[in-house]
């Protein structure tokens, strides 16, 4: 069957779960103008799960109108009830590079228990690419669940600022040999001599995918 606007959004106007869910997965094969009108149906569904495929589709088919865009995203980050949707915003927020939800991400960020929105806003601020993340992401480094932490060393390697370099220095010697390998792809990104002389430690790593991480990365500089 030919997948048309109207067919998609007749599916987005039915009470069955299924085929709004099945009309989401269709947008993707219409023209992003398109598609980016009707999902706007969706951002407010009953169902979190309809609500949260909508959400994600924002990373692409938010550029159509970034201004509309943010303002969604920002309703989504700050007031669904489902932290996975929630999650998705802030993801979106990052990849379309609104920094204006800076402010958002961070007061959010502070105030929610829910470590998979805190987890989303951390990776978001390395693309954001906002100066202003600086502290909130050393914060986050300094937090006690590795996930957020692995999250904060590779938006910092993104953030580009080499003030970040002592921050990461002590987990080089990390046992987790995930935030090793994070560290080195950071250190990657941010140069230096500083980052050279802990690169050409993690080049000696005991764990071979850190070790050649390092290597490929001194070759780089």
């Amino acid at each position: 069957m030919t997948v048309t606007p109207e067919s998609v959004r007749q599916l987005l106007s039915s009470e069955d779960l299924g085929s709004r869910l099945r009309a989401l997965n269709q947008i993707r094969q219409l023209e992003p103008k398109v598609g980016f009108e009707l999902i706007q149906s969706a951002i407010n569904d009953s169902n979190s799960r309809v609500r949260y495929s909508a959400v994600s589709q924002f990373d692409t088919l938010g550029k159509q109108n970034l201004e509309l865009s943010l303002n969604v995203l920002r309703d989504r980050l700050l007031n669904d009830p489902e932290p996975d949707v929630q999650a998705a915003a802030a993801d979106s927020l990052g990849a379309l590079k609104l920094k204006d939800a800076f402010e958002d991400l961070q007061t959010l960020y502070q105030t929610t228990n829910e470590w998979i929105v805190k987890f989303s806003i951390i990776a978001a601020l390395g693309e954001l690419g906002d100066p202003r993340s600086f502290d909130l992401l050393a914060a986050a480094l300094a937090c006690d669940n590795e996930l957020i932490q692995t999250a904060a060393i590779s938006s910092f390697g993104e953030l580009g600022d080499r003030r970040a370099i002592p921050l990461l220095t002590p987990y080089a010697q990390n046992p987790d040999w995930q935030l090793r390998y994070r560290v080195a792809q950071a250190l990657a990104r941010l140069d230096g001599e500083e980052a050279k002389t802990i690169l050409a430690t993690l080049a000696k790593d005991e764990v071979e995918v850190v070790a050649n991480e390092a290597k490929k990365a001194l070759h780089s500089l």
